[in-house]
């Protein structure tokens, strides 16, 4: 199976506070730290946005979010972009740029541009696809292009309406190998919305691959995984037995109604609790490792503040956990606040966004050179944060 495209760069323009920020040659795992305010939701619900659009409309999107007023940035009149620019296995590049206005109160597409660039080739991009307003082009023989004389096929196309993504429409049929994959990418991204009290609930009795957004069905996952993925569950079991003291079992169990509940066995009791009567800890702990340790990582994973409810010893430990989903080909973007995960970061993963002037400045914080010397010195990236060293993220 051939790795999943990876996002190389992230160009935002006129998004909330995101007035003009770019973030290039990203890891594969991402971690963004930043005082309260600063944007690092906003920059998660960029991912949500294209996400969004793409399972609905981009009037529909932007409508979830306020309204194009409310999203659009503070007094500006352009409209509001997200570039992505991607790696695709055997080292092609493939960029989508969108743009988004207003037409007659409603949010439109105002341009679509898919382009692709062979390995190899500098500067040479072929467009495979360009719509403004729900009607373009797009070549009907990708595969072709850069063969030596090959000649492009290209052929208007009208959408349904302007405000759906043309890599919706085009991305249904294998013609188009590059707007099919983006697609494909973009509806399996996970920006993760964790709720425990959600997570403690019971569910309906089956099974379940993913664990949710809310992670509503994690029993249904975790009966998935001890059914079918038995050596990954022990594994998550004895990363429990190690951070969680007490418990030594986890198990599902289905009720006289039919309901699935989460029971927790505690080592000085005999009969397991159910999930309601265990700590948040716990139940943040176990959803944690059963998203990091799912058997097939989605392309990209985007989740805020994994340390809230664990204990501040193991978030280094976590965070290479992280950093092996992304090894095993699922990008990783993470926002934190604690020094802890920090630590586990190196610093070529971290960027930290700083608020000047009401709009957002992204940093990578390895081009810092003081931050640089100290690290080559052997101080950890959480210290430094500890220090204020990190200009703005204490502000």
């Amino acid at each position: 199976m051939s790795a999943p495209m990876r996002i190389e760069s992230l160009a935002v323009k006129n998004y909330r506070c995101f007035r003009d920020v770019s973030l290039d040659d990203l890891p594969p795992m991402t971690v963004v730290v930043g005082a309260n305010g600063s944007g690092k939701s906003t920059l998660f619900d960029v991912f949500g946005f294209l996400k969004d659009a793409l399972a609905r409309n981009v009037a529909d999107a932007v409508a979830r979010r306020g309204g194009y007023r409310e999203l659009v940035s503070r007094g500006e009149d352009g409209h509001i972009g997200i570039a992505i620019k991607l790696r695709e296995s055997g080292g092609r590049r493939l960029a989508y740029r969108l743009e988004i206005g207003e037409r007659d109160g409603r949010a439109v597409v105002k341009r679509e541009v898919l382009s692709r660039s062979r390995a190899g080739e500098r500067g040479r991009a072929w467009r495979l696809a360009d719509f403004r307003e729900g009607s373009g082009m797009a070549i009907t023989n990708e595969s072709a292009c850069g063969r030596e004389g090959a000649v492009e096929k290209r052929e208007e196309y009208e959408l349904d309406a302007p405000d759906i993504l043309a890599v919706k429409g085009l991305g249904q049929f294998r013609t188009f190998e590059a707007a099919s994959a983006l697609r494909s990418l973009i509806e399996n991204w996970h920006m993760s919305d964790f709720r425990i009290a959600d997570a403690r609930r019971s569910a309906e009795a089956g099974c379940a691959e993913h664990l949710s957004i809310r992670g509503d069905n994690l029993a249904q996952v975790a009966r998935h995984l001890r059914q079918n993925h038995s050596e990954r569950f022990e594994r998550i079991l004895d990363a429990m037995r190690r951070r969680v003291p007490g418990v030594v079992g986890v198990e599902t169990k289905t009720t006289v109604d039919g309901r699935l509940v989460l029971r927790f066995q505690d080592g000085a009791f005999k009969d397991p609790f159910a999930a309601e009567r265990v700590s948040d800890g716990a139940i943040k702990m176990f959803a944690c490792l059963t998203l990091l340790y799912d058997p097939k990582p989605h392309p990209m994973l985007a989740l805020e503040e994994p340390e809230n409810h664990i204990y501040p010893d193991i978030m280094q430990e976590l965070a290479e956990e992280f950093r092996d989903y992304a090894r095993r080909g699922g990008q990783v973007f993470v926002s934190t606040h604690s020094p802890d995960f920090l630590n586990g970061a190196k610093l070529d993963e971290v960027i930290w966004l700083v608020k000047k002037d009401g709009f957002t400045a992204a940093r990578r914080a390895s081009k810092n050179e003081l931050l640089r010397a100290f690290v080559d010195g052997g101080e950890p990236p959480g210290a430094l944060w500890r220090q204020g060293l990190f200009e703005g993220v204490l502000a």
